[in-house]
């Protein structure tokens, strides 16, 4: 890059970056009760009609993204719902207003009856996305699918191949694509006002309750049943940083195991369940009675009641009846608590990611590194340094999680179903296919113990 064409990049990139101010939604939030960002006000034309939708699974994920239908609905029209939870199901019908002859109890259900909607939303278990996806394909709807894309290579591909046979859009939920952060993030990269990018870490601290959540007790503790947590969590990390780099992983090698939540730890007197009296769970960071009973953290699992009253005696029956409620060193869990890649990008540029349960707080932290500028940033803010000058420039911005990209490839996913456009999509299942394939890769490299070639 030229003295002139880098001063240009960095002028631009000086007026480009600062504090920015993001609208949120007033009703709208996340599972922790942050509200949503808002897509920028005409960001797109308004559709010339609202694409119509079935989501099957109305879960966290299909609220997230269902949700985007109460607040745009002239963009978004939900109009059915497969779910095997009654409550969840009866709620989704409430808030969507859908016909009670579009309502069924699971996925399969919907494909026994003509094709009556644009797009199917793909939020079921990560073990239960191939099924509907590709009989969606077979039926002519266009798709928008949680990630990961499923827990198999194979099934990956074939999803991939029938996507492009039949021509309908298929966008993936990597959500942190359409996150401004991220996108600031890669245009600095891409600027050359880096110079020449050497290295990058990446880091995703999952938070300790979070990991017993999801990872230990939860719909995830379980790799072979669900997804690896490489694929099931941090297929984020690394599509985001492949994104940013825009070039491809060469070669992963992978470490990592499951060190902490298992048996071998389990303290002397402690029991089967936290409320049968073992006698560490008022010491016990983990204590199911500490997380879902005395604080009420992640409590949206147990699909409580209209009447508050009611919690404490709902929460409790979950905690006695189902996994939620057990010990965290004596469930059938087999998710590593730590995990670390080295990657080796095109162009010599080395990676590293590092997953770790073991954090008192959660958002990514990214490091840039390059010949004459780095940037660090925790998805709040990120700070830009020049060695020419030592000037350091910031850009910052309240996050919802997700940095605001939850509704964004919302609105983008609408209008490539509208114009048939899949261009208009930055996670289209060509692009984030590669960082399944770099996931799978690293499975193989941890188990084996050694460096795997990535072969997209």
């Amino acid at each position: 890059m030229t003295n002139y064409s880098r001063r240009d990049a960095l002028k631009n990139l000086t007026l480009a970056l600062g504090a920015m101010t993001v609208p949120a939604s007033l009703w709208g939030k996340t599972n922790e009760g942050i509200p949503m960002i808002l897509p920028e006000k005409n960001r797109h034309p308004k559709p010339a009609k609202a694409v119509t939708a079935i989501t099957l699974g109305a879960g966290n994920r299909g609220n997230v993204y269902g949700d985007y239908a109460i607040k745009y609905p002239d963009e978004l029209d939900i109009v059915g719902v497969a779910e095997p939870i009654k409550i969840r199901r009866k709620r989704y019908i409430k808030k969507h207003n859908i016909k009670r002859k579009n309502a069924f109890y699971t996925w399969e259900d919907v494909f026994k009856v003509p094709k009556f909607a644009d797009a199917i939303l793909i939020t079921t278990p990560d073990d239960l996305h191939y099924g509907p996806c590709m009989e969606a394909l077979k039926m002519g709807y266009d798709i928008l699918l949680e990630k990961p894309i499923s827990p198999s290579e194979k099934e990956c591909r074939d999803i991939l191949e029938l996507s492009q046979k039949t021509g309908r859009i298929v966008a993936v939920c990597h959500v942190l694509r359409y996150a401004p952060y991220f996108i600031k993030l890669r245009e600095i990269i891409q600027s050359g006002v880096l110079g020449k990018v050497v290295s990058m870490q990446h880091f995703e601290p999952i938070e300790h309750v979070h990991m017993a959540h999801s990872f230990v007790r939860g719909n995830w503790h379980n790799s072979v049943q669900t997804a690896p947590i490489i694929l099931a969590k941090s297929c984020h990390d690394l599509d985001i940083m492949k994104w940013m780099l825009d070039k491809d992983c060469t070669d992963i090698q992978a470490f990592g195991s499951l060190s902490w939540f298992n048996k071998n730890n389990a303290p002397e007197g402690s029991t089967e369940r936290c409320m049968d009296g073992c006698k560490h769970e008022v010491s016990c960071p983990y204590s199911a009675m500490k997380i879902y009973y005395r604080d009420r953290q992640r409590t949206y699992v147990f699909d409580l009641p209209e009447d508050k009253s009611k919690h404490g005696d709902t929460i409790l029956e979950y905690l006695r009846t189902t996994n939620y409620g057990r010990c965290v060193y004596k469930m059938e869990n087999d998710q590593p608590d730590h995990y670390t890649c080295n990657m080796l990008f095109e162009d010599d540029i080395t990676a590293s990611f590092n997953m770790e349960a073991f954090t008192s707080y959660h958002g990514r932290r990214t490091r840039i590194m390059g010949s004459l500028g780095d940037v660090v940033g925790d998805m709040q803010q990120f700070i830009h340094t020049d060695f020419l000058t030592g000037e350091k420039t910031e850009w910052a911005q309240q996050s919802d999680g997700h940095g605001g990209g939850d509704w964004r490839l919302v609105s983008d996913w609408i209008q490539a179903v509208s114009n048939q456009d899949k261009s208009l999509l930055t996670s289209t299942i060509e692009a984030s296919i590669e960082s399944h394939i770099m996931g799978f890769a690293a499975e193989i490299s941890r188990k084996e113990k050694r460096v795997v070639p990535v072969e997209v």
